[in-house]
């Protein structure tokens, strides 16, 4: 199983930048994302950014990868990781049926 881990931008150079992550800093090369401000969070896999993503995102991620370490450690009650459980799934807007 791959997983992606949401990082944030601490510092930025041309190549490489030194990131926050659920485990400390991080160097993560950023050749496929490009330059991009402290503050920005990005989806690292294996040692690169793979793409930015949106603040809230990176939360939900992150909360996934917790729920992961909790049934790791024996939990079997995961509602505090996903706050969405209790709704519908939503489709996406290109799956809608559009208004004729």
């Amino acid at each position: 199983m791959c997983l992606g881990v949401p990082l944030q931008v601490l510092e930025c150079g041309e190549h490489f930048a030194r990131c926050a992550s659920r485990d400390g800093e991080v160097r993560i090369d950023i050749s496929l994302v490009g330059e991009q401000p402290p503050g920005t969070w990005l989806l690292g896999f294996l040692g690169a950014a793979r793409e930015v993503i949106p603040a809230e995102r990176a939360a939900a991620i992150d909360a996934a990868l917790s729920a992961l370490a909790a049934a790791e450690g024996g939990a079997t009650d995961f509602s505090a990781f996903f706050a969405d459980l209790d709704r519908e799934p939503q489709l996406p807007d290109f799956l809608r049926m559009k208004p004729a």
